[in-house]
């Protein structure tokens, strides 16, 4: 059984990679082909509110589905659980898709008064497309959320590269012809192109029945559970609007450098925090199942310092290449230097919530193995309440849009910090002691990388940027993992131990 685990998320460490990369291989194609101009404030303005309701359903599922459908397999009622739970959400995927077409209109145009026009009436347009989206997502998402429960985690993720597929493909084939609407059709058309793959070929046809009749005794159940789970999913999604919002007030062009450069910084999250906390999502259900306590916190404690080991290199990194990184990334066709400098002066302010939201994600993770997500919501919504008061504070004190990044990132300071202590006074204390020696070595080793990075660029620093930046992260990369084995980290012990097996 471990062995299989482990090739299983291999292959879904590898399929996440290619997921990301297409991630920002699709956003490289929109800087290449609208820049900072008003179809890219357009696209991201209409993309906020539609995309709240995909995390909503394809976050939010996953942490639901998971542990009760691992409950109700043990029970022997996997099938009808399976089938209830696919009902229920056709109805609300609908229902939201509905609401969101009919809103677009009244809502953009309050959000994003600062737009020009032509902006505003194109966001218009490509919302109502990604609200027909989000009800595929709704489907896609109780699909994918089953192949995770099924430790078949590269499956999940494959179906979602055919979405940020068809979105690349329809912009490059089309994006001259009709702007950007040719985003939202192409994401359309991958959520259509993902529903039918997993459907003919890999969810097995004796697993579940879309048509019959409603269970409400299975369905309220596994809604309790999954509407607070889901709601403190979005609050990165609701987050990330507000910040869209006060971006407005400055500029169209601050909402594009702001998402712009957000999506590259959490580019290292989606990969290492995601990854992480989904594949030990599972075992925290099954240690839950199977009352097994000792196992249970063992395996967040790993989650938590594999994270810190593997992500914290990461951003001091990206944090001492950003603009190289923006330059290689971004500057070409419509993207100029200008944009670049100013997405990467916001890039630096935004580092902070990367580190926090994937620390964070491994606690959520414990709360949902447990069906105890309404622990946190409120945590959560105290957490939008808490960023649109440090936005008002920080623009009042800096008075530039570089204001939104580092409320952010503030903001998830202190959600991290109320979590952590939350979850050790409810849910039993974790091995503190062995956490904080861990993660000082982990701090020191990243202090030296950061030496060394600051030694290799007084002799590369004049060479052209694409060798300097190869240089400096192969540096980096040897440096802190010389000095992580040096320092004798006990999660890199673990590690090791791991993979020699």
């Amino acid at each position: 059984m471990g062995r299989k685990l482990a090739i299983t998320s291999i292959l879904f460490v590898i399929a996440s990679l290619f997921l990301k990369i297409s991630g920002l291989l699709r956003d490289m194609i929109i800087a290449f082909y609208f820049g900072d101009s008003y179809q890219a404030m357009a696209y991201f303005a209409a993309f906020t509110l539609p995309n709240m309701f995909i995390l909503f359903f394809a976050t939010g599922m996953k942490n639901a589905f998971v542990p009760s459908y691992i409950h109700a397999l043990a029970d022997g009622k996997g099938h009808h659980h399976f089938s209830q739970i696919i009902r229920g959400t056709v109805l609300l995927g609908l229902t939201v898709s509905l609401i969101g077409i009919a809103a677009s209109p009244f809502l953009l145009p309050m959000m994003f008064p600062e737009l020009p026009a032509q902006a505003i009436d194109l966001s218009i347009g490509l919302s109502i497309i990604f609200f027909i989206a989000v009800f595929m997502v709704s489907l896609n998402s109780v699909y994918e959320a089953y192949l995770d429960a099924e430790n078949k985690f590269s499956l999940s993720v494959i179906s979602q590269i055919l979405v940020i597929g068809s979105t690349i493909l329809g912009a490059i084939l089309f994006a001259d012809q009709i702007g950007a609407y040719s985003l939202a059709f192409g994401y359309l058309t991958g959520s259509i192109l993902s529903y039918i793959v997993k459907r003919l070929w890999f969810i097995p046809k004796e697993s579940h029945k879309v048509v019959g009749r409603l269970d409400w005794s299975e369905i309220k159940p596994f809604s309790i559970i999954f509407i607070p789970v889901a709601i403190t999913v979005m609050v990165g999604q609701v987050n990330l609007t507000i910040d869209n919002i006060f971006a407005g007030s400055f500029s169209g062009q601050a909402i594009n450098y702001i998402n712009y450069a957000k999506n590259i910084v959490h580019f290292p999250q989606a990969i290492i925090g995601v990854t992480i906390g989904t594949i030990i999502f599972p075992i925290l259900s099954k240690a839950i199942s199977t009352n097994n306590q000792e196992g249970f916190k063992k395996s967040i404690e790993y989650g938590l310092m594999l994270t810190l080991l593997v992500l914290l290199p990461a951003i001091a990194g990206m944090m001492w290449l950003m603009e190289d990184l923006i330059h290689i990334v971004y500057e070409r066709g419509a993207f100029t230097a200008d944009a670049t400098q100013a997405t990467a002066a916001v890039g630096h302010l935004y580092l902070g919530s990367v580190l926090f939201f994937s620390l964070q994600n491994i606690l959520n993770k414990a709360f949902y193995a447990k069906k105890k997500g309404h622990v946190i919501l409120r945590i959560s919504l105290f957490s939008i309440a808490l960023n649109v008061a440090l936005n008002f504070l920080f623009i009042e004190w800096m008075g530039t849009y570089l204001a939104i990044p580092l409320a952010s990132s503030v903001m998830a300071l202190v959600y991290f910090t109320l979590n952590w202590i939350v979850f050790n006074r409810t849910q039993g204390k974790l091995q503190n002691g062995y956490l904080l020696k861990d993660a000082s070595k982990i701090i020191t080793a990243t202090l030296i990388m950061l030496a060394s990075l600051w030694l290799t660029d007084l002799a590369v620093g004049e060479f052209h940027v694409y060798i300097r930046f190869i240089i400096t992260v192969i540096v980096g990369a040897i440096v802190y993992t010389v000095s992580i084995l040096l320092l004798r980290t006990a999660i890199a012990r673990f590690l090791l131990t791991k993979l020699k097996k």
